[in-house]
């Protein structure tokens, strides 16, 4: 796993890169936080979706708000990046909807929009 600080508007954000699946459990998304934390001193995040398990994205599976919740509790933002036209689940659209009418979690279709998004909704 990489991580790729972007600079915007005097926001760092880290964007994960990786060849493998970075985030597949709870666990993973914690020691995902706590690199970024610790190596960048960032609590900004946006990452590919092909690089989180698809079993996130199945919402009866409990992942996903699981997963979602700590990054709330331990105050990350995250913004998740890619096509999403496969997922065809009315509750995981209406999820990602609200989501993105948030300050905390978006789903979005590319890495500009995603950076875009955690610098407009930054609450000051």
């Amino acid at each position: 796993m990489q991580v790729e600080i972007i600079t915007n508007q005097n926001m760092k954000i880290a964007h994960i890169k990786s060849d493998k699946i970075v985030i597949s459990d709870l666990q993973s998304a914690i020691d995902l936080m706590m690199t970024v934390k610790y190596e960048a001193g960032i609590k900004n995040i946006v990452i590919p979706k092909n690089l989180i398990t698809d079993k996130f994205f199945i919402l009866s599976s409990g992942l996903a708000g699981e997963i979602l919740q700590k990054f709330i509790n331990y105050q990350f933002r995250i913004a998740i990046y890619g096509d999403f036209a496969r997922y065809t689940s009315k509750p995981l659209k209406d999820f990602i909807y609200e989501s993105n009418h948030g300050h905390d979690v978006f789903f979005v279709d590319s890495l500009d929009t995603a950076v875009k998004k955690l610098i407009t909704s930054k609450v000051s």
